[in-house]
């Protein structure tokens, strides 16, 4: 099997899994070719968990699932050094958390206060922990899919800037039509009364193989420009609009810059394309920017939001020389 038919079928797979969540396992998928993490934001009950489980359960990897809540501490994430006697010697050894994994879903991550959401930091950047003095480094195949509830605020810890910065896309998730939710009832009472049949699970070298094939898809230099030049937009507002300007406080990091083109070129890949079109850093930039724009007061008095900021952004930078936007894929 090819990795990109590999692909394929994890996605077919998931898409069985979670019926109507075509959106959500896409980016999924996205950020496991780009190698980033996700967090997913929606409201309970609309299969978050169910879909990163059923990526887990189709790759050969290790699954694990960390509930954040108040009282959860650092060393039950990252792991502690414990106490053994060795022929009546003390000898100190290293117990690994649950982070050591290759897909953790870290689910409700606001629940947990900001020290156990900053030993996450080094984890979800440099794929290693330190504890002790001493660095463990994690698997090569290691993303961190989160999880958080956008109404319920009351014993939370909202994410720094800092963590927020570390996921590669902030995807919303909604409710699924009539239709899909009916079957998605068919077949949860259909898997009450039958029992799961074992099925053959990806290799990880497909899903590196399926990496490598995604970084070296190719970028022209105009498109390129245009992304750096979609960033710059939220640094310098008053460049492009006054309007941007007095919406926006903050504009992306440079981490921005290297996630939409990333995502981009997983988008390519994915739609079976050979070369990054302008319609692919269109479908992933809301999903890019939306956790790294910082609004004004005044944007958020007018009950602006950051999707309807980035459509604003799209609009005042031109687009490169000899290219112009297709009717494809264009998902906030």
């Amino acid at each position: 099997m090819k990795a990109k038919e590999a692909i394929v079928w994890l996605q077919q797979r998931m898409n069985e899994a979670t019926i109507g969540q075509q959106h959500i396992v896409d980016r999924l998928i996205i950020g496991l070719l780009a190698d980033g993490n996700v967090l997913l934001e929606g409201l309970p009950g609309l299969a978050k968990t169910r879909v990163v489980r059923s990526m887990a359960e189709v790759i050969e990897s290790k699954f694990s699932r960390i509930q954040f809540t108040p009282d959860l501490s650092a060393a039950d994430v990252m792991g502690e050094e414990r106490l053994f006697h060795e022929d009546n010697q003390p000898v100190y050894r290293f117990h690994e958390g649950a982070i050591f994994g290759n897909i953790i879903l870290a689910d409700e991550i606001n629940r947990a206060p900001a020290k156990v959401q900053s030993a996450m930091l080094e984890a979800m950047e440099e794929k290693q922990v330190t504890v002790a003095g001493v660095t463990y480094k994690l698997p090569k195949l290691f993303m961190v899919m989160a999880t958080q509830n956008p109404i319920e605020q009351e014993g939370t810890f909202p994410l720094s800037e800092a963590q927020k910065d570390r996921f590669l896309m902030h995807v919303h998730v909604g409710y699924v039509d009539m239709e899909s939710e009916f079957q998605m009832v068919k077949m949860v009472q259909e898997e009450k009364r039958q029992e799961k049949q074992p099925h053959p699970k990806l290799p990880q070298t497909l899903i590196f193989a399926a990496q490598d094939e995604v970084a070296k898809m190719p970028v022209s230099d105009a498109l390129g420009h245009y992304m750096i030049e979609l960033v710059f937009c939220t640094r310098y507002p008053l460049r492009y609009s006054r309007q941007l300007e007095v919406m926006i406080e903050l504009g992306v990091s440079p981490r921005a810059s290297l996630a939409l083109s990333k995502c981009a070129k997983a988008h390519a890949w994915l739609k079976g394309k050979t070369e990054v079109d302008i319609d692919d850093v269109h479908s992933v930039i809301h999903d890019v920017f939306r956790h790294r724009l910082t609004l004004t007061k005044h944007a958020l008095m007018n009950e602006r939001t950051k999707d309807g900021i980035v459509d604003i952004i799209l609009a005042q930078v031109p687009l490169p020389k000899g290219t112009q936007e297709t009717e494809g894929e264009s998902v906030k």
